[in-house]
């Protein structure tokens, strides 16, 4: 195959030539309040990525999909007059780079290093128009600083109780609390919480990172275990995360899986005496109107009073459940659970509302992570409950009766309360409150809401990620003041899990020692930690005395919404948990008044996955993985870009298609051929049918419709049905005899955000030629056309001519002609004419703007 078959149009050539230009240029250098050239009178756009972590695979084709989504929608605000926002970084702590170094001994910043440089280098070739003077890294100790400085935020703030914001906790001291008073309070804590535990990796999991007992990573065994943990206290937020969803543009559905993930719940705490013991355990339900069903009560196994209650005879089983459990997952024990497990524990709790005797349990399916980690079991009542009623031959009894002709035994919804004394006849609504009244009145529970959110465990045991900036002495934490911020992790070689609780850091012994008599932190924080404010570093990146500058913040923040960030787009892998930590590390900025909104993301989009071209999900196992360095160095960057937004809509999964990558680089090659053609040498040159003259009507009124609808559809993000639209005009264009520069000229601009490369080399060939015509300088920094109403409106329309009810001939007429003028030029038409032969009209038919029938 030729080159010049392979290579329709020279794109090998200057796609580098325009970004080494863009680039040398500080084309998309975007200036701040105070810059000298900052341009006040301008409106903002803060337009945003997910940002990646930089693994040593690189990029594949389905990363570009959203970055050129921002890309065009960046590019077409800069162009429509907005101070436009669109920055690039890495989140670049986390697992996999300490498990790298770990294995070749290589240190992680190392790795992490040469893994941004590929990344870099990657999004560089497909012409992204970020500020690179931007660029973040979480692993950079000028960023990892202002981490440790909002986590000693959270450290020195509690939430007050009457307003439900983040204060100081100088304000409980000032009220004369003691430490420990104080500590309880904190929104940064010490807990000793059960735990996902890995002793291969040596650290704490998250839940997400666990799958079927084992690590995500490595496929490791995880054990539960109690462990001293840092945790955030996001639940004093669990209210504001829900309500203050609503003022965000988002998608439903991933609203909907924030609000089920809070999990919020309205019921009653219950508190059960313990037959035998001077003890009580309480319990919360969403239905106390079913309290009188309660046959028997489920404590989770790592609940501490499991070993204070159990009778010596159960001692032993119930030990060997306890360890059993250790080794599953909180989404094992419930969601994934088949079959229903428990241990008696030989205790017996009193029902509060009768008096009777009911036995005490273990099982699995109860966790200490919501509520409070025992259930009052109505098997009558609640699936989970039945199946373990019936496995175990416990009582089931029916309080609450279900419309006529349905059963009662597992009934879940609303009815009437029946054999409960005094609710009996009530609705569950209304036996709800009378119970939830009557257990305050006796000081058995109240009523109350619960939240499924737990409070956010935000310690881990690895040396790759931010130090925490506290040290210990005498058995108290502290605080290490801000101007020992950051605080540096050691230089180590060996990276290895202690093979304890004990973290890698312990091994840097040196470092650990804070004083004669203090020691260091020894845990890390997440991943999660530096993901959770970038997008306002982005902001002011290279300030080193403020995280952001109050100017900075308040302009690319500002705007008059909730959210400060206009657009933000990224996969649903980040749909809850990303998002919700963002949010609340926000929330507490906000009401300590460093941020000037109460939400960072106003606008939220969630690009749909591509496939690979089997359909499967790509991945290296599956050998279906595209990497777009060969896409571009076959095709071109532009045709990857352009592709990509041709698939279909963005929020949809696509399958990847080499054939559509083809099909979207002849359409390009068709743009060239409108500006360039070959001469007999065989060299590009400017196009002869390319000419300064007045387009015709027809032609202008298609140029506008692609002004109006390609700007409309970018802001709409509908790029496929835009693409679309600029593919009628190049037609327009090509099946021109003469090509107008002044159309030609405005179309570039158009085609610009979408494949900028193509149209930057255009325009300076155009210029070269017809310098009036062309964009004075780079296109990217030219105007959005303004497409003109009036260009659009139809003037003419096309009447079909018939005789005897078969089409003969056709014409242009102006809109609105009279009848009479429009049978003229029927008659007068020469192929109507020969099929009339002479014959007699015996009438003519008209039908307005559509057609004319003579019949003979």
């Amino acid at each position: 195959m030729s080159s010049d078959q392979r290579r329709p149009f020279p794109f090998d050539e200057f796609e580098p030539k325009w970004q080494d230009q863009w680039e040398g240029a500080q084309a998309f250098r975007t200036p701040n309040p105070g810059d000298a050239d900052f341009d006040a009178s301008k409106p903002k756009y803060y337009v945003l990525d997910m940002f990646p972590y930089p693994s040593g695979q690189g990029l594949h084709v389905g990363h570009p999909e959203g970055y050129t989504a921002t890309d065009i929608i960046g590019r077409f605000k800069k162009m429509s007059g907005f101070n436009v926002l669109h920055p690039m970084g890495w989140d670049a702590f986390g697992l996999p780079a300490e498990q790298y170094a770990i294995k070749t001994g290589q240190h992680p910043r190392k790795t992490t290093e040469k893994n941004i440089e590929g990344f870099r280098g990657q999004l560089k070739r497909l012409g992204f128009a970020y500020d690179w003077s931007r660029e973040v890294n979480t692993t950079d100790p000028g960023y990892f600083k202002w981490t440790q400085w909002i986590f000693l935020k959270l450290y020195n703030s509690y939430v007050d109780e009457v307003t439900g914001k983040a204060r100081p906790v100088s304000e409980l001291e000032a009220k004369g609390m003691s430490r420990e008073e104080i500590d309880a309070r904190r929104l940064a804590y010490v807990s000793e919480a059960p735990v996902n535990w890995c002793p291969e990796l040596g650290t704490v999991l998250a839940n997400e990172e666990v799958v079927d007992g084992k690590s995500e990573v490595g496929g490791f065994p995880v054990e539960r275990r109690p462990m001293r943990q840092w945790m955030l206290r996001i639940t004093a937020y669990a209210q504001r995360l829900i309500d203050e969803l609503d003022g965000l543009d988002w998608p439903e559905s991933i609203r909907l899986l924030q609000r089920n993930w809070i999990g919020r719940s309205e019921g009653a705490h219950v508190t059960f005496k313990i037959a035998e013991f001077e003890r009580e355990v309480m319990v919360f339900t969403t239905r106390p109107d079913t309290l009188f069903g309660a046959t028997y009560m489920v404590l989770a196994p790592e609940h501490s009073l499991v070993s204070e209650i159990t009778t010596a005879e159960q001692r032993g089983a119930v030990e060997v459940y306890q360890r059993t459990v250790m080794s599953k997952s909180d989404l094992e024990r419930t969601e994934l659970a088949k079959e229903k497990s428990g241990v008696f524990t030989g205790a017996y709790a009193i029902n509060p509302v009768n008096g009777e005797r009911i036995p005490i349990w273990i099982a699995d399916y109860v966790l200490m992570g919501y509520g409070t980690g025992a259930i009052m079991a109505v098997p009558g009542h609640d699936e989970r409950d039945f199946e373990f009623a019936e496995l175990f031959k416990l009582p089931i009894k029916q309080v609450v009766q279900p419309p006529e002709g349905v059963k009662w035994q597992g009934f879940t919804d609303d009815g009437v309360a029946v054999n409960s004394g005094f609710l009996d006849g009530l609705t569950t609504a209304e036996a709800k409150v009378k119970m939830a009244a009557w257990l305050e009145e006796k000081g058995l529970g109240r009523g109350t809401v619960n939240y499924k959110l737990r409070d956010w465990l935000f310690s881990r045991q690895r040396y790759w990620g931010e130090p925490f900036p506290i040290v210990w002495e005498d058995g108290s934490h502290r605080a290490v003041a801000d101007s020992e911020l950051p605080v540096v992790p050691p230089e180590m070689e060996d990276f290895k899990p202690t093979g304890t609780p004990e973290p890698p850091l312990s091994k840097a012994t040196d470092w650990v020692r804070y004083s004669e008599t203090a020691r260091r932190e020894l845990n890390t924080m997440p991943q999660w930690a530096g993901s959770c404010w970038y997008y306002l570093r982005y902001c002011d990146a290279a300030n080193t005395e403020r995280f952001v500058s109050e100017e900075a913040e308040r302009y690319w923040m500002g705007g008059g919404k909730p959210g400060g960030v206009d657009l933000y787009v990224g996969g649903t892998e980040h749909a809850v948990l990303h998002l919700l930590y963002a949010r609340f590390w926000h929330k507490v900025l906000f009401d300590l008044g460093f941020v000037s909104t109460p939400e960072p993301f106003q606008r939220l989009v969630n690009q749909g996955l591509i496939m690979g071209e089997d359909g499967q999900k790509m991945s290296k196992s599956r050998g279906n993985v595209v990497n777009p360095d060969d896409v571009v160095a076959e095709y071109g960057a532009d045709s990857l870009r352009l592709y990509e937004m041709f698939m279909g809509p963005l929020e949809q999964v696509k399958p990847w298609s080499m054939k559509g990558v083809e099909g979207v680089h002849r359409f390009l090659a068709r743009v060239w051929r409108v500006v360039m053609e070959q001469d007999q040498a065989g060299e590009w040159v400017v196009s002869s049918q390319l000419q300064d003259v007045a387009p015709e009507k027809k032609l202008t009124k298609v140029l506008h419709e692609t002004i109006k609808k390609c700007g409309e559809d970018i802001e709409k993000l509908s790029f496929n049905t835009a693409i679309s639209q600029m593919m009628i005009l190049t037609n327009a264009l090509t099946q021109s005899e003469v090509r107008p520069a002044s159309v030609v000229g405005i179309f570039l601009r158009v085609l610009s955000p979408f494949a900028p490369h193509v149209a930057e080399e255009l325009n300076a060939l155009l210029r070269g030629v017809f310098p009036e015509k062309a964009a004075a300088g780079f296109v990217a920094d030219s105007v959005w056309p303004v497409f003109d109403p009036a260009a659009l409106v139809e003037d003419e329309v096309e009447i079909v001519f018939q005789v005897n009810g078969k089409l003969r001939d056709k014409a242009v007429v102006p809109v609105g002609a009279a009848k009479e003028e429009v049978e003229k030029i029927a008659l007068a038409s020469a192929r109507v004419q020969e099929f009339m032969e002479g014959k007699p009209v015996k009438k003519i038919i008209v039908v307005p703007g559509k057609l004319v029938n003579v019949v003979v």
